[in-house]
């Protein structure tokens, strides 16, 4: 919505949301989302034609165009508990436009949601007692947490799905003509409803795919003494391959694409395909196996022990360039090693104390007033590293290559011997072993 009012200076924009503490945060130059280059456009737009509001009704009922942007998250509840797509929230928002609209609208779903959702969205408001009309399109978004502001600049494509008649066609148009202000037309793509609400899931899954088939090869490098990103070179310069989305790691996270792969999954199962269901499933698989794979090779490296033993985390966020810890593989590999008693010092430069603590669950004061010495939240890497018999590296932030922190220094200050292992292959680990490191990466050999 940022970028949109940004292009389009005469469209007014309006960010409504039920919390309030949240829409303050838009009004301020203290974001409620970190990503790179985002300040500056909300500044830019703000106050002219982008507007943060609580006045839900009174925007909704001042629109032309409504996007539907709520969170979809994984059921944990009921029929399809673990794999499907809790809609509630989509559902409470098709009927409370419903209820406010006076006049026609076009309903765009931009959140990620299950084949054939906008029916039941335009059955809601189609039954309604309002006599405005409604058209629904499916406009999912394709942009990556950490390159938003690029992505959403210069987009591979857009994609616009709706329905195959004239006012169905009227309404596609509407949307691609604003996007048309900044994006080529060549890269509006325009299909049918169904088609575009699969479209989301499916690229999704196709790229955990790739991360989960070079995650797997990773285990077989690590038994055969093969280097995984020599691996991904090789087979990333077949034109018919590609490099990207070959880089091995601890597993990769964020909001969409594991729960977009269990909702796939499901969507399979619902629709007779238990084949297709298991294939799929096995990408989730493969990537809870990595994570798992990953914490036990620090045991078993630390002499079977790490009861006691002060580890730092450096990294806690899913991916560089960002504060969104959802799903991220930190939270897994640090649950593991709180389980097997050990105390870890956790960095992050943008997740804060209060979102790594609810995520692991831990608070900073146990119940029986005494402090909570099994986490610790740190300020800096190097008060992390400090007394720790290993490193662990979680996110590929830059501020954690060879040439932005002082490994010398840490080793220094380190229980001895010093292990660390690298999650996302981020370093240099022949340079860390000449400082005396005993040093792991994913997918390389430990000499």
């Amino acid at each position: 919505m940022a970028k949109i009012a940004q292009k389009c200076p005469d469209i007014e924009v309006t960010v409504v949301d039920m919390n309030a503490a949240r829409i303050a945060a838009w009004q301020s130059d203290n974001l409620p989302v970190f990503e790179p280059g985002l300040l500056e456009v909300v500044k830019e737009a703000r106050g002219r034609n982008l507007f943060f509001s609580t006045e839900v009704d009174e925007a909704i009922k001042a629109a032309d165009m409504v996007f539907i942007s709520v969170n979809t998250p994984t059921k944990t509840y009921g029929v399809g508990a673990g794999r499907a797509a809790d809609l509630r929230f989509v559902e409470k928002c098709a009927r409370q436009i419903a209820r406010v609209s006076e006049s026609d609208k076009i309903i765009v779903e931009k959140s990620t949601l299950p084949v054939r959702t906008a029916e039941s969205i335009k059955k809601i408001l189609d039954m309604s007692d309002t006599k405005a009309r409604f058209q629904v399109l499916s406009n999912p978004e394709f942009l990556a947490e950490g390159t938003a502001m690029e992505d959403l600049e210069r987009p591979d494509r857009v994609l616009i799905g709706g329905e195959t008649t004239p006012d169905g066609d009227e309404a596609v148009a509407a949307l691609a003509d604003v996007y048309a202000r900044w994006v080529p037309r060549g890269n509006i793509i325009t299909t049918n409803l169904w088609s575009s609400e699969l479209s989301k899931l499916t690229a999704n899954a196709f790229l955990a795919q790739r991360i989960s088939s070079i995650n797997a090869i990773s285990a077989l490098c690590e038994a055969t003494g093969a280097d995984v990103d020599e691996v991904a070179y090789a087979i990333g310069r077949d034109s018919r391959i590609g490099p990207k989305f070959l880089r091995s790691s601890v597993g990769f996270g964020g909001s969409c694409f594991q729960k977009d792969i269990l909702n796939l999954v499901y969507l399979c199962e619902h629709f007779g395909l238990p084949e297709v269901a298991d294939y799929w499933a096995s990408v989730v698989r493969m990537n809870d196996y990595q994570k798992r794979r990953f914490s036990t090779k620090i045991v078993r490296t630390l002499f079977n022990t790490v009861s006691d033993k002060r580890i730092a985390i450096l990294g806690f966020a899913f991916k560089k360039d960002t504060n969104d810890t959802r799903e991220s593989a930190a939270i897994y590999v640090c649950r593991d090693l709180l389980e097997e008693h050990a105390r870890i010092a956790i960095h992050d430069p943008k997740v804060s104390e209060d979102q790594i603590r609810a995520d692991l669950g831990q608070r900073e004061v146990n119940p029986d007033g005494s402090i909570n010495e099994q986490v610790v939240i740190c300020d800096d890497p190097y008060e992390a590293c400090r007394g720790a018999h290993a490193v662990v590296i979680l996110t590929e932030w830059d501020a954690f290559r060879n040439d932005r922190l002082d490994y010398a220094r840490i080793y220094r200050h380190m229980e001895k011997p010093a292990f660390l292992f690298d999650g996302r292959n981020l370093t240099d680990l022949a340079a860390l072993r000449k400082i005396g490191f005993e040093a792991h990466g994913v997918g390389k050999s430990a000499d």
